[in-house]
């Protein structure tokens, strides 16, 4: 990038604290409906086994959108991209929070899920395009935004109590408008003007893939509902597989593919997706069933229980900021990365011991902070290793894919997990006993997912050594880019 694109020094800080407000905005979308649910079921008229889809409708176009997303932030430049995708973030939360019924409150959650997709990949380009060249303030800066996701997870919870409780439900959706404004503002002042790559645009590509992906991820959250082997799962996960395969036979014959299938060649972005899906496998069912353990175990309201999930949160940020950076300097990307998982998989370990007449203190919190220990470890270097594997002109491409494989692998393992722990006794409501079995097995299967992906880092990732620099300082700098 040429000089007079980049930022000033200064102003690269305070652009990483719009990509980190992206993290933060996006995760927390998430988790601030909640505690509105009960509330948006009475005034919206949904039926009790359709209420899930305020959550799915954002998670399925999220999904579905990423990698086109990814590849539109290379073809029309990462800050434009950014931007647009705030404006459309914008526009559902406000169709979200002015629905007057079900319909139209699933097309607000869909549109706020397509602008997280034009978000995401975008900001994570516009990081790596921020902080290429500077091995240790990239690892900085992958942290802070790493640390985002935590911290907006907890407080879509704690504003999601607040809002509801002092306000109304539609605020849920209403406090992502100043947000928006204030970002889209900003941003052409502090992003750089990331030029867009020439070449043709593959909308057939991109209509198979979002079309497959998006199937794909409605197939794995209706299943624990309708059934893993009902008609519905398997005719949807039939198209969704059809989808994909004909978009990659689009891609090998398409001069201007949307992906470059080479791309996965790469073994170090390979291997890094799939330590990315398999964390999100196994940290976002940890995070679901732990919230039930404390409400219908424990008998916390949902505000108290999102205030036990501090800790963890405070630690997890700590760690990423503070911990994860050094580590990586002075053992390398592929250890953190193993160790973290293989740390991760030891707290759910721990949190699977869970009692009927447990407590707080006791059975939750050690375990917790074990496995966000692990979290903190292993998240910057599977991310930082996935996008610096990909060439440069394709770097929204890759931000595109490491997202994918975090949602989908969050998708199917919270899809999965929560069948495992249907299966133990969790569809008991009111039998703490049977409920505790259930989660209890969510957790132990969630480790196993983690201990899988130390395994599989372990054994596939080859990282290019280092090369020597002239002063020590700066070798240790290279190790979150090698």
């Amino acid at each position: 990038m040429s000089p007079a694109t980049s930022p000033a020094s200064n102003r690269r800080w305070w652009a990483l604290g719009l990509i980190a407000v992206a993290q933060f905005v996006v995760i927390m979308d998430t988790s601030i409906i909640g505690v509105a649910l009960p509330e948006m079921q009475t005034d919206l008229g949904f039926a009790p086994e359709d209420l899930s889809w305020v959550f799915n409708a954002y998670v399925v176009a999220f999904g579905g959108l990423l990698l086109l997303g990814g590849r539109l932030s290379d073809l029309l430049g990462a800050r434009k991209v950014f931007i647009a995708g705030w404006a459309v973030l914008l526009a559902g939360s406000v169709v979200a929070g002015a629905a007057g019924n079900e319909a139209v409150e699933l097309v607000g959650r869909a549109v706020q899920g397509a602008g997280a997709a034009l978000v995401a990949p975008s900001a994570l380009t516009l990081l790596m395009v921020l902080f290429a060249g500077n091995g240790k303030e990239l690892t900085k800066a992958l942290a802070l935004y790493g640390a985002a996701a935590p911290a907006g997870g907890t407080a879509g919870v704690f504003l999601g109590g607040v809002l509801t409780e002092y306000a109304s439900w539609p605020w849920v959706f209403y406090v992502n408008i100043p947000i928006a404004l204030a970002v889209i503002a900003a941003a052409p002042r502090v992003m750089p003007d990331v030029p867009g790559s020439r070449g043709g645009h593959d909308w057939v590509g991109a209509a198979t893939v979002t079309g497959g992906l998006a199937a794909l991820v409605y197939a794995i959250v209706r299943a624990p509902e309708v059934g893993w082997a009902s008609a519905q799962t398997l005719l949807v996960g039939a198209g969704a597989l059809a989808l994909l395969g004909l978009f990659l036979v689009v891609q090998a014959k398409s001069r201007h593919p949307l992906v470059r299938l080479g791309i996965f060649r790469t073994p170090a972005l390979g291997a890094a997706n799939v330590a990315q899906f398999l964390l999100g496998a196994a940290w976002v069912p940890m995070w679901f069933f732990l919230n039930l353990y404390l409400q219908q175990v424990l008998g916390l309201s949902a505000f108290p229980s999102g205030s036990a999930l501090l800790p963890m949160t405070v630690f997890i940020m700590a760690g990423m900021v503070l911990v994860a950076p050094r580590v990586i300097a002075r053992f390398g990307p592929k250890r953190a990365l193993v160790t973290g998982m293989g740390v991760l998989a030891v707290g759910l370990g721990l949190l699977a011991l869970v009692r009927p007449d447990g407590s707080y203190v006791v059975d939750v919190l050690p375990a917790s902070l074990v496995a966000a220990a692990g979290m903190s470890l292993a998240f910057i270097p599977s991310l930082g290793i996935a996008l610096s594997s990909a060439r440069p002109e394709e770097g929204g491409l890759a931000a595109g894919i490491v997202n994918t494989s975090y949602q989908v692998g969050s998708a199917l393992g919270l899809a999965a997990m929560t069948a495992v722990a249907a299966a133990n006794g969790a569809d008991q409501l009111g039998d703490v006993s049977s409920l505790t079995d259930g989660y209890s097995a969510a957790f132990l299967g969630a480790a196993v997912l983690a201990a899988v992906g130390a395994v599989i880092a372990a054994v596939t990732l080859r990282l290019p050594k280092p090369k020597p620099q002239p002063q020590a300082a700066d070798a240790d700098t290279e190790a979150v880019a090698a």
